[in-house]
C-alpha cells in the first residue's frame, strides 16, 4: 500500500512539474527577465514638485524606463517642501534603496541625509538640479545650463537685431531660484551675451534691477513673478514708457510676467513684449502660437531621462557611466562627472518641427 500511494504521488509530482515549468526550453517573460538581470534593485527618484508638467513628465519618463529595465522604482513629488523631500530620501534610504535619483528643491538641505545614502554605499545622482556642498553625489545629469542662458541671449540679440546696432530697448530681468545651482548658471549665460549692449546703451534696463539678487525668483514661482513684475511696471513704466524685453527662464515665471502685462493694460499684437522661457510646456506652447510668448528652451525630458538611466544601470552593474563634462560642475567639494544635453530654443518658426514632429506634443493637443 506504501508503495502504491508513492507511486501515485511521484506521478503527481512529474504532471505538476510539467505543467506548471512550461518545460526546459520555455523561454522566461520578458519582466521576470529583466528582474533577473537588475536583481530585483529598488531605484528611489526623489522630483521637487508636481505643480510644473515639466517634472511630472521628467517623473513618469524615469519610472517607465526603469521599471521596463526590471526594477523597482519609488518616485516621489515633494511639492517643493524641503522637509518633506529630505523625509522622503529618509525612507528610501530606510527601504533599501540600491541608488538614488535626486532632483533637489534645495539642495543645502539634503547634506545630511545624502551622508545618510552614503554610510550605506548608496550611489547617488544628481538630476539636472547639482545637489551641493556634498561628496556623496556620484554622477550629474543634466542640460547645459550655462548654455540655456546663452541661446536665451542669443535669441534675444538676433531677433531685436542687436549686433547691427538697433535699439535702445528696454529690458526687464527674471533668474531663477538662488537655491538651484542651474539658475546662476543659466543668469552667467544670459548676461555674458547681453551685458555688452546694456554697457553700450543698446538695452536699457529701466528698474536698474540687474543684479542675481535682485532678478531672482524663490522656488521659480509664477506668484513671485507676477508679483514683482506688477511692482516694475508701476514703479518705473506708468509714466508712457515702453516694456520691449522681458527675460524669463522658466515658462512658470513668463504666466506670471503675461498676466502683470495684461493687468497693466498690454495687449498682444500692441507693444507686446518680446517675453522668453524655458521648459516647453504646453501652455508656453500654446501661448507662442498665440503670440503671448516668443520662445522658450525645449529639454526634452525623454532624452535626459534615458541618460540619467543609463547612468544608474552603469553604476549598479558595475560599468563606466558616459559622461561628456568633468570640468564645469564644481559643487564645493567636488568636481562632478557629469552628462549634459542639449537645449533647443523654440518658436513659432520651429515649434512643429521641433514639439510635433518629434512626438513630445500631439499636434491637437496644441488647438
Amino acid at each position: 500500500m506504501k508503495k502504491m500511494l508513492a507511486l501515485v504521488l511521484s506521478c503527481i509530482m512529474v504532471l505538476a512539474i510539467a505543467g506548471c515549468g512550461g518545460g526546459d526550453n520555455a523561454p522566461a517573460s520578458s519582466s521576470s527577465s529583466s528582474s533577473a538581470q537588475t536583481g530585483g534593485k529598488k531605484i528611489g527618484v526623489a522630483m521637487p514638485t508636481q505643480s510644473s508638467q515639466r517634472w511630472i513628465a521628467d517623473g513618469k519618463n524615469m519610472k517607465e524606463k526603469l521599471e521596463k529595465l526590471g526594477y523597482t522604482v519609488d518616485l516621489q513629488y515633494a511639492e517643493d517642501d524641503v522637509q518633506a523631500q529630505v523625509s522622503q530620501i529618509e525612507n528610501m534610504i530606510t527601504n533599501g534603496a540600491n541608488c538614488l535619483v535626486i532632483a533637489s528643491i534645495d539642495s543645502n538641505a539634503l547634506v545630511n541625509v545624502l551622508e545618510q545614502a552614503k554610510a550605506n554605499n548608496i550611489p547617488v545622482i544628481a538630476y539636472d538640479r547639482l545637489l551641493m556642498d556634498t561628496d556623496s553625489v556620484s554622477y550629474y545629469a543634466t542640460f547645459d545650463n550655462k548654455g540655456v542662458g546663452v541661446a536665451i541671449g542669443k535669441y534675444i540679440e538676433d531677433k531685436m537685431g542687436l549686433k547691427e546696432g538697433k535699439g535702445p530697448y528696454n529690458i526687464e530681468f527674471f533668474a531663477g531660484s538662488p537655491d538651484d545651482n542651474n539658475a546662476h548658471f543659466l543668469n552667467t549665460g544670459v548676461f555674458e551675451v547681453l551685458q555688452p549692449y546694456l554697457t553700450s546703451g543698446q538695452l536699457v534696463c529701466v528698474s536698474g534691477q540687474t543684479s542675481f539678487d535682485a532678478i531672482c525668483t524663490l522656488r521659480w514661482s509664477q506668484e513671485t513673478a507676477q508679483k514683482r513684475m506688477e511692482d516694475i511696471l508701476s514703479g518705473y513704466y506708468s509714466t508712457g514708457k515702453n516694456l520691449d524685453i522681458v527675460v524669463s527662464p522658466f515658462d512658470g515665471i513668463s504666466y506670471g510676467v503675461s498676466a502683470a502685462l495684461e493687468g497693466a493694460g498690454y495687449k498682444v499684437g500692441q507693444k507686446w513684449p518680446m517675453i522668453t522661457g524655458q521648459d516647453a510646456e504646453l501652455m508656453a506652447s500654446k501661448n507662442i502660437l498665440s503670440g503671448k510668448q516668443s520662445m522658450t528652451i525645449f529639454k526634452d525630458t525623454r532624452i535626459l531621462a534615458d541618460k540619467c538611466v543609463k547612468m544608474v544601470q552603469a553604476v549598479l552593474e558595475g560599468g563606466q557611466p558616459e559622461i561628456n563634462d568633468t570640468t564645469s560642475y564644481n559643487n564645493n567639494k567636488k568636481i562632478v562627472p557629469s552628462y549634459l544635453c542639449s537645449p533647443v530654443p523654440v518658436d513659432k518658426a520651429n515649434l512643429q518641427k521641433e514639439l510635433i514632429d518629434s512626438g513630445y506634443y500631439k499636434k491637437a493637443e496644441l488647438e
